[in-house]
C-alpha cells in the first residue's frame, strides 16, 4: 500500500509541472532549465459578460477565478474592500507569506483588458499579461509589465530612460506618452489590447504605448533593458517568445509591497 501511494504522489508531482530547457534560436546556446506549473485554470465561459460583451473578472463581491501566482489560493493580503480588489501592505495577523502576485486563472491570447486603479502615496505596482507560471520565478520573468506608479513620489519614476518606468509605460522599455497618470489616491482608467502580437497601452482614455511582440524590434527592446540576454538570460528567452507556443498566458497584478486598489476588471476576447 505504501509503495502504491508513493507512486501516485510521484505521478501528481509529474503532472503538476513541466520541465523545459530553453535554447536561443539564433546561437543555439542553452539557458537555465525551468519548470512550468500546471495549476488549475477556470472556464471563462462560466463568467458573466457586461453590456459590451466583455467578461467580468471581478464584480466587487467575489474572488472566483483568482488565485496567487504559482499558488492554489488567493494570498491573504489580497482582499475585497468596499467593492474593490485591494492589496494591503499591512493587516492584522498577516505576514510576508500572505503576499505575492495575484492572477486570474485563465490563459488569454487576443483580448482587451480594462480596469481602474489607484495607488497609495509613493506606491508601486504593475499589470502582467501573457504570463506563464514559472516555478521559483517571479511573474515578470515571462510577462510584459504595464506599470502602475505614483509618478510624483516613487523613486522609480526618475529611473530608467525617458520616463519608461512611469505609469502606463511598458516597464523599463517604452515610456507612456503622453504621461497622463493621476496622483496617488485618484482613480486611473487603464486598457491593454493584445491582438495577433500587437500590444497597445491606454491610460485615462489616451493611447500611450504601442509595440509588437516576437519581432526583431521587440528583441532589441529587451536587449536594451534589464531583461537583456547578458543580464538575465532566462528572462530574455522567455520574454522574447512571450506567450510560449500557445501565444497565451494569464493576467496578473503585482504585490510590490504597496497598497493598490483595482475595480471594474473586464476582458473582451478578440
Amino acid at each position: 500500500m505504501k509503495k502504491k501511494f508513493m507512486y501516485m504522489v510521484g505521478m501528481v508531482v509529474l503532472l503538476s509541472t513541466t520541465i523545459c530547457q530553453a535554447q536561443d534560436a539564433t546561437t543555439g546556446d542553452n539557458v537555465p532549465p525551468y519548470e512550468l506549473n500546471n495549476l488549475p485554470k477556470v472556464d471563462i465561459n462560466k463568467f458573466q459578460k457586461n453590456s459590451d460583451g466583455a467578461y467580468v473578472l471581478f464584480n466587487g463581491t467575489s474572488l472566483e477565478g483568482w488565485r496567487g501566482y504559482n499558488k492554489e489560493k488567493v494570498p491573504g493580503k489580497w482582499m475585497i474592500e468596499n467593492g474593490t480588489l485591494k492589496f494591503s501592505s499591512k493587516g492584522s495577523g498577516l505576514t510576508k507569506e500572505d503576499g505575492g502576485d495575484i492572477i486570474f486563472a485563465h490563459d488569454f491570447q487576443n483580448f482587451e483588458l480594462e480596469f481602474e486603479w489607484k495607488i497609495s502615496h509613493a506606491g508601486n505596482s504593475g499589470v502582467f499579461f501573457l504570463a506563464k507560471e514559472v516555478k521559483g520565478q517571479a511573474i515578470y520573468i515571462s510577462s510584459p509589465e504595464y506599470q502602475l506608479l505614483d509618478n510624483e513620489n516613487h523613486p522609480d519614476a526618475k529611473q530608467g530612460v525617458d520616463g519608461n518606468r512611469k505609469s502606463g509605460s511598458l516597464y523599463d522599455m517604452i515610456p507612456a506618452k503622453p504621461q497622463n497618470g493621476k496622483p496617488a489616491g485618484e482613480w486611473n482608467k487603464a486598457k491593454i489590447v493584445v491582438n495577433n502580437g500587437k500590444v497597445t497601452h491606454y491610460q485615462n482614455g489616451k493611447k500611450v504605448v504601442e509595440y509588437t511582440i516576437r519581432t526583431p524590434e521587440w528583441t532589441a527592446l529587451l536587449q536594451n533593458s534589464k531583461f537583456s540576454k547578458e543580464k538575465w538570460p532566462l528572462a530574455f528567452e522567455l520574454l522574447k517568445n512571450v506567450g510560449g507556443e500557445s501565444n497565451s498566458g494569464v493576467i496578473g497584478f503585482q504585490d510590490h509591497g504597496d497598497d493598490v486598489w483595482l475595480k471594474n476588471i473586464t476582458v473582451k476576447v478578440l
